[in-house]
């Protein structure tokens, strides 16, 4: 089996409240620095079978028709990396 990721993000031009919203925290929880914060989604497939380019397709297609709304989002399709560092109590 192998892992791929469906990563959604609003268009740029799209207003972002949720990351407006969490960039304007940020300096009084003290992380100073940062420009700008957008909000998306990360969707995980495991797949049975070979990742292969028709494996893809067939995700780009449930990324385009159920994932994202493509009005308002883009979407990215990769296959995930073995070795991820996750953040988790770090």
């Amino acid at each position: 089996m192998a892992r791929v990721v469906v990563d959604v993000m609003l268009k740029p031009e799209i207003l972002d409240p949720q990351g407006q919203a969490v960039q304007r925290a940020l300096p009084r929880l003290g992380f100073e620095g940062v420009a700008d914060v957008r909000q998306g989604k990360r969707f995980e497939l495991e797949l049975a079978g070979p990742v292969d380019e028709a494996a893809l397709e067939r995700v780009r297609e449930m990324a385009r028709t159920f994932l994202a709304n493509t009005v308002i989002e883009d979407f990215r399709v990769r296959v995930a990396e073995e070795v991820e560092e996750e953040g988790v109590g770090r």
